[in-house]
């Protein structure tokens, strides 16, 4: 069904991604209630639907809608193909760095280690939870590519858009591997700002909105140009991520704010840190970042280390620098409207956010 007044209000866009993506989870319901496969499917419904920004489902339409793209179901759907492909991301960079909370809620390998520990069963609950895990992160990025390719829209746009999303997923990978090697390495700041961009930046932003511009028959040179736009974005939301991991409220933000103290995240807030605090600073945040058995009072005296170290400072200059850089490429691409508009709001609601 085609919408004749689309809507620019986020919320009511992620209504419409969400109905698309329960339509396509419920489709997906095993066949028979006693194949043994009914927690799993109870489990990623659970998880894709329970929250989430929406985020690049909203990149997508947008770009899709900058150049000329009409409000229709199929673009929807290929927009909300990319959240499955998001919840396969978190959940297998939740294992990887051992979180306990995700949108206020238990991660999905600790929802499968709770529920054989409730069930009596054989072996060790935590290797069962983050097998388990695993596997539906591997279904969710399997219905990722199910869903793209059965939104309607006609091959040729496809295997256009395809060609993206192909990347994309590749450089999600490779930016998890690096950081991976960043946690055992130097931890300098230029490492962290690697992995922020291949990590992060590129699905979230740049790749999504460049799927939905391709999708809708941009030129390859104007969608190149979206990387202008979307690069620097998708830095400043994983720095503010970064500051919120350390210094964000978790009532506010549904996970722990020591999970990443407690695995020594590689971050550029934790690098600029090293880089600048006093050496007694540096000795201090050589012991207590890292630690598994990190408690309050040690990550209090983190954040007043980053905070005296000038670190937090620095990184929100780093945010609106790229915010601002953002928000110029964007007017020089030249979308139409309202998708340059809504594109500039999202700008601030990415990188100026609690959560």
């Amino acid at each position: 069904m085609t919408v004749t007044v689309a809507p620019t209000d986020p919320a009511l866009l992620r209504g419409r991604f969400d109905a698309e993506l329960a339509a396509f989870l419920d489709a997906r319901r095993p066949g028979r209630p006693d194949d043994g496969t009914g927690a799993v499917h109870t489990a990623l419904r659970r998880f894709v639907l329970a929250g989430g920004k929406r985020l690049r489902p909203l990149f997508c339409y947008w770009g899709w809608r900058g150049f000329g793209g009409p409000d229709e179901r199929p673009i929807l759907v290929a927009a909300a193909s990319l959240e499955l492909f998001h919840a396969f991301a978190l959940i297998h960079d939740d294992i990887v760095d051992r979180s306990d909370r995700r949108r206020g809620a238990p991660t999905l390998h600790r929802f499968f280690a709770d529920l054989h520990e409730r069930s009596g069963w054989r072996g060790d609950p935590a290797a069962y939870g983050r097998q388990a895990a695993v596997l539906c992160g591997d279904l969710c990025a399997t219905w990722s590519a199910q869903m793209f390719h059965g939104c309607g829209l006609p091959p040729e746009r496809l295997r256009r858009g395809h060609v993206l999303l192909a990347r994309m997923r590749s450089e999600v990978i490779a930016g998890e591997y690096l950081d991976v090697v960043a946690a055992a390495g130097d931890g300098t700041v230029a490492s962290a700002l690697a992995v922020v961009r291949l990590k992060t930046a590129r699905y979230t932003v740049t790749r999504p909105v460049q799927i939905g511009a391709a999708l809708a028959g941009a030129t390859p040179e104007e969608v190149a140009a979206l990387a202008g736009f979307g690069d620097p974005l998708g830095d400043a939301f994983q720095l503010r991520d970064d500051v919120l991991g350390v210094f964000g409220d978790p009532a506010v933000t549904g996970k722990s704010n020591l999970d990443d103290l407690r695995e020594g995240k590689p971050t550029v807030l934790l690098a600029l840190a090293r880089a600048s605090a006093s050496p007694a600073g540096v000795a201090r945040l050589r012991e207590l970042v890292g630690d598994p058995g990190l408690d309050h009072a040690g990550a209090a005296e983190v954040r007043g280390i980053v905070e005296e170290s000038g670190a937090r400072e620095a990184v929100e200059r780093m945010i609106r620098t790229r915010a601002d850089a953002a928000v110029v490429a964007l007017d020089a691409a030249g979308l139409a409207e309202p998708a340059r508009r809504v594109l500039a709001a999202l700008v601030e609601r990415a990188v100026d956010r609690r959560e």
